[in-house]
């Protein structure tokens, strides 16, 4: 069964599970923050530089398995497979959008 998602979250994933960088990149607002794995990308450049090394590099293939939501907030819980050690892993994505884009997302 699907999970439900907003749609730009949801056209986040699509993009992942078709691993296109810039479909990726697309739902993200232009002054958008990534943290992931302890460090910060502030904008659409640093963050599509993100995207080719960390999804695209290692085949990073997200699937969405719960999510809630609150406010402005968006939580999903993914599984994670690809070419990377520990595969696979349960990762929580937190998003915070703002005018129909993704503002921010947290990776823990």
């Amino acid at each position: 069964m699907p999970v439900p998602l907003t749609e730009p979250v949801a056209a986040y994933f699509r993009a992942n599970a078709a691993f296109d960088a810039e479909g990726m990149l697309t739902p993200f607002a232009e002054d958008a923050v990534v943290i992931d794995e302890r460090r910060t990308h502030r904008g659409r450049a640093e963050i599509r530089a993100w995207t080719e090394e960390a999804t695209i590099g290692n085949r990073a293939l997200a699937a969405p398995q719960e999510a809630t939501a609150s406010g402005t907030t968006e939580r999903v819980t993914a599984e994670i497979t690809g070419a990377f050690p520990g595969s696979p892993i349960t990762l929580d994505f937190r998003f915070t959008l703002a005018g129909g884009r993704i503002a921010r997302l947290e990776i823990r």
